[in-house]
């Protein structure tokens, strides 16, 4: 059986980081305009007081699954090995990192009931996964697998499809799009068997 390994943050659920942040400053940031991967660069000299205030909040407290998400992944896990790899550090914090993990733990143990918690994978280095199909939100995390998703974010969308197809990457804008390229071969197939 053929293996995903399928990030969470962005991916799977949005969380509520933005929110919390948007709280914090008073203001919605010019998201389009952001260029940096880690959205809390912009706070500049104010990070470590939006951080300290930050460590002891959990932001999947009212966080939900991306459209559809549930439901492809379900239906993707008759034919695929799911594994779930997300990072849980946050650099700004480190000492904290562990009520960052059991956050992201119980979030996923809840929403994703058929999926075994043996497949959750917690690591910031995801070149060490080793699965045929990667779905993530950072073009790095994705390197090593025979089909490579980039689920678009804020932080990547302006990559050209001249860069992603160099690399053999296919965008993908949401969890239908997934589906189109996962699972309709297979249940195709599937009835022809039928």
């Amino acid at each position: 059986m053929k293996t995903i390994m399928v990030d969470m943050d962005d991916v799977l659920t949005y969380g509520n980081f933005s929110e919390i942040l948007e709280n914090y400053l008073g203001y919605i940031p010019d998201y389009d305009n952001i260029k940096h991967y880690y959205i809390q660069d912009i706070l500049g000299e104010k990070k470590n007081d939006f951080f300290n205030k930050f460590k002891d909040m959990n932001m999947y407290d009212n966080a939900t699954l991306l459209p559809n998400c549930y439901d492809v992944l379900k239906e993707l896990s008759k034919y695929y090995k799911i594994y779930i790899c997300t990072d849980y550090i946050w650099q700004e914090i480190i000492a904290y990192a562990g009520n960052n993990l059991k956050n992201k733990y119980d979030f996923l143990f809840q929403q994703l009931d058929f999926i075994s918690p043996k497949n959750f994978i917690f690591a910031a280095d995801k070149s060490i996964i080793n699965c045929d199909i990667k779905i993530d939100d950072k073009i790095s995390n994705i390197e090593g697998a025979k089909i490579k998703l980039l689920f678009t974010a804020w932080h990547n969308k302006e990559v050209a499809k001249e860069e992603l197809d160099k690399q053999n990457i296919i965008r993908v804008n949401n969890w239908e799009d997934i589906k189109k390229i996962l699972l309709e071969n297979k249940e195709k197939k599937e009835r022809c068997k039928g």
